[in-house]
């Protein structure tokens, strides 16, 4: 019989799906990932294997799951539960909370991946609230999004797609992006396109951005992608600063972890782009990739915000 409460988190991928288990306390008590087109090559049927997966994993640590939070790339209508359209997932009006709540039978939350991801970044830092009141949140993986933070509360707009950072048109007539368009930020700057690029340069050393970053000193193919990359960085973010005059930008996401690899540059670039006015400070995410799975934990649990707190300090992932 089981003795306590917990919730299941699952990040949506373009490429991984990512999977948690937190109990009341928001501390991870166990986690799994797979391919996100490695079940019948649809995501869906990956999400609802994990989730069960993960239902197993608490029940045998005896925790009953009281709720599931899912966090997913693309135009996401939070309470309608619904992804609008989502071109790396090829979803168009999937009604994801109500597919899950069907078979699980807890109340499901949806929330956009870089909402999410925002969510835990300012619950994170409650000793620097006023700094996270004001700020954009930029995770880069697969793809490229961001979530815009004003006076505190996340930003949706009209039709909850704000933050759609990356499919800002930056290149005119420039590469095609997955969603349609040309000269995206995305075509230039996500993980996936970083390295598509360096291949297209003729470029042979690198299958991965770790492998990537470690050539920078000897590869000049490498080098091209990646001053590519910050370029197209910061020209999206000046252009956001101009308009929203954030804080501070968090760098987030699996590219992330380059650490000052990128935000080096990637800061003196922003501050190239806007000598009128001081420039929003660069930082790395505290959360790494896991910001949008212990975002979708936090939703799902659906905590006041001193609460959402006390839960993204136990989830932090503790490093040496």
């Amino acid at each position: 019989m089981p003795t306590s409460s917990a919730v299941v988190a699952i990040d949506i991928g373009g490429t991984t799906l990512k999977g948690a288990v937190f109990n009341s306390s928001g501390v991870m008590v166990c986690r799994r990932q797979i391919g996100t087109f490695s079940v019948d090559d649809e995501a869906l049927p990956g999400i609802q294997a994990l989730t069960r997966a993960l239902r197993n994993d608490a029940s045998a640590a005896g925790a009953e799951i009281e709720g599931i939070g899912l966090a997913s790339p693309g135009v996401i209508d939070s309470s309608a539960g619904q992804v609008v359209y989502a071109a790396n997932l090829h979803w168009e009006e999937l009604n994801l909370s109500e597919i899950i709540e069907a078979e699980f039978r807890v109340p499901v939350r949806l929330e956009h991946d870089a909402r999410a991801g925002a969510i835990a970044e300012q619950a994170a830092h409650p000793e620097e609230r006023s700094r996270y009141r004001n700020f954009i949140f930029v995770p880069i993986g697969t793809g490229l999004s961001g979530a815009v933070v004003t006076g505190g509360s996340l930003v949706y707009g009209a039709r909850s797609s704000a933050g759609e950072f990356g499919h800002m048109p930056i290149v005119p007539s420039g590469a095609v992006c997955s969603c349609g368009g040309r000269g995206c930020i995305e075509a230039y700057a996500s993980a996936t396109t970083v390295l598509n690029r360096y291949k297209m340069r003729g470029g042979k050393n690198a299958t991965s951005t770790p492998q990537l970053v470690s050539l920078l000193n000897i590869d000049s193919d490498a080098q091209a992608v990646w001053s590519e990359l910050v370029e197209a960085l910061a020209l999206g973010l000046s252009s956001l600063s101009a308009v929203l005059d954030p804080d501070c930008i968090v760098i987030g996401g699996g590219l992330s972890l380059a650490g000052e690899t990128l935000l080096s540059p990637l800061r003196l670039a922003v501050a190239e782009k806007l000598p009128w006015r001081p420039a929003p400070v660069v930082l790395q995410s505290a959360l790494g990739s896991d910001a949008g799975l212990i975002g979708a934990g936090i939703v799902a649990r659906d905590r006041s915000p001193g609460g959402r707190s006390v839960f993204a300090q136990a989830a932090i992932p503790k490093r040496p």
